[in-house]
């Protein structure tokens, strides 16, 4: 028993060392769809965004894929990690979005952090994600998400905003990554917004029953990481 736990011990993977996020003040608030679809510029700094963009690829992506609409399933093709961390959500959580939330309940239920199973995403040229809604999940203890949080990890930083359906402005052409908007639909497939990956840039979007069905549009160019959490309430 004594060398089987030494063994245990030995083959124990290193534990991994994520960046430091530092709180941010001042920040701006972009409401595309009143509280339902937010953008929030600069929720992690450049260096912040390249920190976690390398962490992740010492971890290492795994491909996901899906059936496809044939099946039932939402296209899919990117790379995936996923982790628990409750130390890393309470960081990000910690950084700016407590304050956000703070004046927002659902059915009487307030925020109260992020889910910790925290998942980074890339997607590599002729890589997307198909239209879909995301669910709302049961984290035990009286906690429920209701919003997914998106955080762009690669794009032009600063340069593009996002777009709503009645925003005609062209966007900086510079851009080193091409292609990899998210996409959101109304009724009858209404284009309420698309959001073009901005290094830094976290989105916010309610999720569950009144999720609005959404894709990640193909990358033409470049590759665009995003690191993904949920917001829960309860």
């Amino acid at each position: 028993m004594g060398d089987r736990k030494r063994t245990a011990i030995t083959n124990k993977k290193p534990k991994t060392e994520w960046p430091t996020i530092e709180p941010k003040s001042n920040l701006r608030i972009n409401r595309l769809k009143e509280d339902d679809l937010i953008t929030i510029p600069n929720y992690f700094t450049s260096a912040e965004s390249k920190a976690f963009v390398n962490v992740a690829e010492s971890i290492g992506f795994v491909h996901q894929g899906s059936l496809g609409p044939a099946y039932g399933e939402a296209y899919r093709d990117n790379d995936r990690i996923s982790v628990d961390s409750p130390v890393l959500a309470e960081a990000i959580w910690e950084a700016g979005l407590n304050k956000f939330f703070s004046d927002i309940k659902i059915r009487g239920k307030v925020a109260v952090g992020l889910n910790p199973n925290l998942r980074f995403y890339r997607y590599t040229a002729g890589q997307r994600f198909g239209r879909h809604i995301d669910e709302s999940v049961d984290l035990g203890d009286g906690r429920r998400t209701h919003y997914t949080l998106l955080i762009y990890l690669s794009g032009a930083p600063g340069k593009t905003k996002a777009k709503s359906k009645n925003d005609n402005s062209s966007q900086d052409s510079s851009e080193p990554l091409v292609g990899g908007e998210t996409v959101f639909y109304g009724p009858r497939n209404a284009l309420v917004a698309e959001v073009p990956p901005t290094e830094g840039m976290a989105l916010l979007h309610i999720h569950g029953a009144k999720c609005m069905l959404h894709e990640a549009r193909i990358v033409s160019k470049g590759i665009k990481y995003v690191l993904r959490s949920d917001v829960a309430f309860a």
